[in-house]
């Protein structure tokens, strides 16, 4: 044991630094857990009037309601990264099996790693929410219109809540994980990494009625959005599904097109590594489109609920509405759509850079091939370079358009309430939206390039 747990250790130490985004996102999503569910400790510590108190004490039960869902969503992140971790490391396991390790050593190795990053994401997590909680004590009281006064407030509530969502999400993923690699035959191990992921786009009729379902759908979600905005917010669920679902066409319909008119272009095709940056999109696109609906609607909707969030909140500051009291009572919704926006939106700019960096290791053996061929590094770099930027591009511009009609939802309720400074609201959450995934792409192109380019 003492044997596995010193492999456990090494491996999890020479994974935090090629897949450091993972790591940093996984401790990051910690700290937005804890600092959530702690925010009513940061309330109790400010100078709160009785009315401001009744209302903090009615939304409680409200706030850990959702904070439920934030442990869905953390849940989809983590074994989204997991099964790139898993895919990215299955050569190494085969390894162990080689060596003499039985099924059960090899799933034993497997958990111990998962715990080892669990209790370090958990810890740093904990830790850098406590050192912020003075920022985030002055976005709640932002947020709820109170006095604010800088302090350090730790939660042992709100840490042991964290503790036991990160080991329920852990154990799960543990258990997943040793499942699938046990289970999987050597020969498939050792021949996973190097195995494309394909999906077949079917022939001319079948595109004909991809194209139908998109269209259908999505005048169907939008419509909804727009004409019947009751039974849009009543019907939330399956709507996400069904915009999910014709952004999963609409990505597989464009792209397509998109190459079959580069390749018309042939003497610009044909042009430095044009061909294989097309080839390499087209392949990843139509293996990987629902995964990219997903991440597309998931920045969707945290940019409405944070529009949202601030329309509720800052936007309802004025005399007349403070005095109804419906800046108060509003003030909870205002807190939830901030933050359940940026949590959607930070787990949508890590699927991002995790479905990067697994297609990274897919694409090293063919940029080692490009390199043996003579290919100059540089160009090899500009193509890594396009190809990050394509799959952060385009999902934020596929956001943008289901937000024109998500956005006249927020507006509707805004308005109908009396908030003021929706436009500028709007433009600054766009903005940050915008800068949020450039940060995040930017990194990611660095670590794809080293990941790409490492044998090359």
């Amino acid at each position: 044991m003492g044997l596995y747990l010193k492999l456990a250790f090494g491996n999890v130490r020479r994974s935090a630094r090629d897949y450091s985004v993972y790591f940093a996102t996984l401790g990051f999503a910690a700290c937005l857990l804890y600092s959530f569910v702690a925010s009513s400790d940061y309330l109790d510590r400010l100078d709160l009037s009785p009315d401001q108190m009744s209302v903090v004490a009615s939304s409680g039960d409200i706030l850990q309601a959702f904070s439920i869902f934030t442990v869905l969503v953390f849940l989809f992140l983590v074994r989204y990264a997991n099964r790139f971790l898993l895919r990215r490391r299955s050569r190494e396991f085969a390894l162990y099996k080689l060596v003499g390790m039985d099924r059960g050593a090899v799933s034993c190795v497997l958990v111990m790693e998962t715990a080892c990053v669990g209790v370090l994401a958990l810890a740093l997590g904990v830790l850098l929410g406590v050192a912020l909680s003075p920022a985030f004590g002055a976005i709640i009281a932002f947020v709820f219109d109170v006095p604010w006064h800088p302090m350090v407030v730790f939660s042992s509530q709100s840490a042991v809540w964290t503790s036991g969502c990160f080991a329920a999400v852990f154990a799960l993923n543990a258990f997943d994980g040793a499942r699938n690699i046990g289970r999987r035959p050597l020969i498939e191990l050792i021949a996973a990494e190097r195995a494309p992921e394909v999906a077949s786009t079917g022939g001319r009729l079948a595109r004909g009625v991809q194209v139908a379902a998109a269209a259908v759908l999505l005048a169907v979600v939008w419509g909804a959005c727009v004409f019947q905005p009751v039974y849009f917010i009543a019907f939330i669920i399956p709507m996400g599904f069904a915009a999910c679902f014709a952004t999963a066409l609409v990505a597989r319909i464009v792209v397509a097109g998109w190459a079959a008119r580069a390749r018309r272009r042939t003497e610009r095709y044909w042009r430095g590594l044009r061909a294989f940056t097309v080839r390499q999109v087209e392949s990843r696109v139509a293996s990987s489109s629902m995964a990219l609906a997903c991440v597309c609607v998931l920045i969707a909707v945290s940019v409405c609920m944070m529009v949202a969030g601030f329309a509720f909140s800052v936007g309802m500051r004025t005399p007349e509405l403070v005095s109804q009291g419906l800046a108060a009572s509003m003030a909870p919704i205002g807190f939830i759509g901030i933050f359940y926006g940026s949590v959607f939106l930070l787990s949508a700019v890590a699927v991002l850079s995790l479905q990067q960096l697994s297609g990274a290791a897919d694409a090293r053996h063919a940029y080692a091939s490009l390199a043996k061929l003579g290919c100059e590094r540089a160009d090899m770099a500009l193509s890594v370079r396009k190809q990050v930027l394509l799959y952060f591009a385009a999902p934020f511009a596929g956001a943008m358009v289901h937000d024109v009609f998500g956005l006249f939802l927020v507006a509707f309720l805004a308005f109908a309430l009396g908030t003021s400074g929706f436009f500028a609201i709007t433009g600054g959450v766009l903005l940050f939206t915008a800068a949020l995934l450039a940060v995040y792409g930017v990194l990611t192109s660095l670590a794809v390039e080293r990941l790409c380019l490492a044998d090359a």
